[in-house]
């Protein structure tokens, strides 16, 4: 467990991989709970990748978000299913139009302890739509951050085509589906 700057607040941190990292990322700011999120690339082969060579699919990257969350605000389980809810988990290697390998969905633990409740969401929403679910489940390796720009990049690029017909929806149906986990203020 690490400890923020905050001198009592404990947080856990969680990287999840559901398609492009600029949607998942507006998504998951806007959680309540959720104290800093940071796009990157994980679970591939080569060292501090560019985002030009994730995007060509053969570095082994996934295109993640790492969450830093208070798990006595938000717990593993809520950010789960908020995941699970905000991209198809049945598409390998693809979300709607972006399709790659780096756009896999995956759940990457940088503690072995969130395993249980990880496989549990995950088998849970595998039973719901028939055995279908293809995300995986690993230990969190070769993780680096994205380039600066890709940060925030919803929030700095709202007008952007993709911004306005891809990630804003997403952002909308987190917003609807779980109004109670907005973060306000």
């Amino acid at each position: 467990m690490q400890t923020s700057s905050h001198a009592q607040l404990q947080t856990k941190v969680i990287t999840l991989g559901g398609g492009c990292f600029w949607c998942t990322e507006a998504v998951f700011v806007r959680v309540s709970g959720v104290v800093a999120v940071e796009s990157g690339y994980c679970n591939g082969h080569t060292r501090n990748p560019t985002y030009a060579q994730v995007c060509k699919g053969d570095t082994g990257h996934n295109e993640v978000v790492r969450l830093v969350y208070d798990p006595q605000v938000i717990s593993l389980r809520e950010l789960l299913e908020i995941f699970f809810v905000i991209h198809d988990p049945t598409t390998l290697n693809r979300q709607g139009n972006d399709a790659g390998t780096q756009y896999r969905s995956g759940i990457y633990l940088s503690d072995e302890a969130d395993r249980e409740v990880a496989q549990q969401v995950l088998d849970e929403v595998n039973a719901a739509l028939s055995g279908r679910v293809v995300t995986e489940l690993r230990p969190l390796s070769n993780y680096s951050a994205a380039e600066a720009y890709h940060q925030d990049y919803f929030e700095n690029n709202p007008q952007q085509g993709y911004c306005a017909f891809v990630v804003a929806p997403k952002v909308q149906k987190f917003v609807q589906t779980f109004a109670d986990k907005v973060k306000h203020g």
